[in-house]
């Protein structure tokens, strides 16, 4: 019987042959048996080319026999070079954790199933979970390693351009236009075109900040990443492992500037994406681009990818009487820094990250500041509490981590996150009490499914605290909530009970718009209409209209930190690749 072996290895491809055969059963009931009553499949592209997560044993029995005749996936092995199977817990579940590889009609790709015993089947081994991603494209391989091009070393031409000529005429695009225009040069922008790139898909990075990096370099002053290094790398190229657990942003801003030469990707500075229209008959758009000398330029891609954020539209909120206020006012995104405010009086007002790191720089510098709080947020220490999430990449390799990250189900990625955000209110419970103490209203997202799952959902609404939630405690940064406001004058806010606070500085720590305001603006309602909204769940397990087709054609979003650009711009690339050579069609199934 599968799973009275003592020989995990051998009870691993036991199942994954018993799966491979059932597969080519016309019953689904053969494939029902070997799956928990409350399991999950993932298929990332491998199977129906779409990101989707199905749920209960019946619908994935049924899912896979409709998906796998026209794929015919075969070969499914434990992977040789990865991870062994091995007992984990996940999700507070223990299980047997298999890696393994799997070829399809197309493309060759490789997944994880999680089995565990079921006592109601005399502790047969089934599966509680499944990915199956792809990984390549047979015949569309990415060129590295013992593959790597061989360059102009091999047969050169000493008359002819050598490899800056040939760069910088590939950067300038003067007699033609990408495949792919890429807008935003941000980590996800980054990731993208070097995914691309390897592809053989001529891509094209656009920006408005006048240098690779800005968007993180022209960030206030004292701002470092809140995650750790080896979780942060971009594709192909690991930071170095001398750099810091917390990347500085100018030391992350110049690796951005390297690593775009590095992977030779085409990037325009100072160029401002001002809009496009889709024409369906050609499969292409019609792009807008404006220099900053103020020069315009037409091009024609086949594809736009969006990678400009979570949001890039800063939130402004309509508050009553705040135009009465004679002193500086300004969103969080055009703070710099502490010093200008030096000996002044400050107001920042929002207590999600920003707004605590703006208030705990502008005190350092020796600024009076207020910090007022307009919604409950959700707080937690830097370390090790902001960390537990980010467990497994302190071990293992990169590779194996991201697809174990992959590899998690929203259902049971949100039953980790419960557990961990009690762990850590356990952990951070003084903290947490002298915050309440002075009035700072807390909560831990969504049905206690702590910090990340504000992220998903939201994009915020959380501090990882380094210092700032222990100085409001103190008193040294001073805190009210903003319902204790009456009006906003000329020297800064009258408080209901009479007080005054005032300002020589108020900061607007207030969020961005969602991403599809900026759709609107850019590509119009009928395309915004189309789409729908970006980010979020709604009522699936996916996130919306990220890393896969859309319902706009040639139209395309990656965002979030450096590990989800890292992981899904790979996936994200295979689909383009995969239109671009007719193998897949323009639409997203919309059924």
């Amino acid at each position: 019987m599968l799973g009275k072996t003592k020989d995990i290895s051998v009870s691993a491809q036991a199942w994954l042959d018993e799966f491979e055969r059932s597969l080519g059963k016309p019953d689904p009931a053969a494939l029902d048996h070997l799956f928990l009553a409350d399991s999950f499949w993932r298929d990332v592209l491998a199977l129906s080319w779409n990101l989707q997560t199905i749920a209960g044993h019946a619908r994935i029995a049924q899912a896979l026999k409709a998906l796998a005749p026209p794929a015919a996936p075969t070969s499914f092995t434990i992977a040789p070079n990865r991870a062994a199977p091995r007992w984990v817990t996940r999700a507070g579940t223990s299980n047997i954790e298999i890696i393994f590889n799997f070829e399809t009609v197309i493309g060759r790709g490789s997944g994880i199933v999680r089995l565990v015993p079921d006592t109601a089947d005399g502790d047969r081994l089934k599966a509680w979970t499944l990915l199956t991603a792809l990984d390549e494209l047979k015949g569309f391989e990415e060129q590295l390693g013992t593959s790597r091009p061989r360059g102009q070393a091999y047969s050169r031409d000493f008359r002819g351009p050598n490899w800056l000529d040939l760069r910088n005429a590939a950067r300038d695009y003067a007699d033609r236009d990408p495949a792919v225009l890429v807008v935003g040069g941000g980590q996800a922008g980054l990731a993208i075109a070097a995914r691309l790139k390897q592809l053989k898909i001529d891509t094209l990075i656009v920006d408005r900040e006048t240098r690779i990096g800005d968007n993180w370099r022209k960030r206030y002053h004292a701002l470092t990443l809140h995650n750790q290094v080896q979780v942060n790398h971009l594709p192909y190229m690991p930071f170095p492992p001398n750099w810091p657990t917390y990347i500085p942003k100018d030391k992350l801003a110049n690796w951005f500037e390297a690593y775009v030469d590095a992977m030779e990707l085409d990037f325009w500075t100072g160029t401002e994406f001002e809009g496009a229209t889709y024409d369906d008959a050609k499969g292409c758009w019609t792009v807008t681009l404006r220099g900053a000398d103020g020069s315009n330029r037409t091009m024609c891609p086949r594809h736009v990818v969006m990678a400009t954020g979570v949001s890039g539209i800063a939130n402004v909120p309509d508050i009553p009487t705040l135009n009465n206020f004679k002193g500086t006012l300004l969103h969080s995104s055009r703070y710099e820094d502490g010093e200008n405010w030096t000996g002044k009086r400050a107001i920042v007002i929002g207590t999600g990250n920003s707004g605590h790191d703006i208030a705990q720089d502008l005190c350092s510098s020796g600024a009076e500041v207020m910090l007022v709080q307009r919604s409950p947020t959700l707080v937690t220490n830097i370390e090790p509490s902001a960390q537990l999430a980010y467990a497994t990449y302190n071990e293992g390799t990169l590779e194996d981590n991201d697809l174990i990250a992959t590899s998690m189900p929203t259902p049971l990625a949100k039953k980790t996150h419960v557990m961990l955000t009690e762990q850590s209110k356990a952990l951070d419970k003084e903290l947490l009490d002298g915050l309440r103490n002075v009035g700072f209203k807390l909560d831990f997202g969504e049905a206690g499914t702590g910090w990340q799952f504000k992220y998903l959902t939201r994009g915020g609404g959380y501090y990882f605290n380094v210092g700032c939630s222990n100085l409001i405690v103190e008193g040294a940064i001073g805190f009210r909530q903003f319902a204790d406001i009456e009006s906003f004058t000329a020297e800064g806010a009258r408080m209901k009970d009479g007080a005054m606070i005032a300002a020589d500085l108020i900061v607007l720590s207030t969020g961005y718009k969602p991403q599809e305001y900026l759709v609107r603006k850019l590509f119009g309602d009928g395309v915004a209409d189309r789409v729908g909204p970006v980010w979020g769940f709604g009522d699936g397990l996916e996130l919306r209209n990220m890393y896969a087709r859309t319902r706009q054609p040639g139209l395309w979003f990656i965002a979030g930190s450096l590990a989800q650009c890292r992981i899904n711009s790979k996936y994200l690339a295979l689909q383009i690749k995969a239109i671009e050579e007719g193998i897949l069609g323009r639409e997203a199934d919309t059924a």
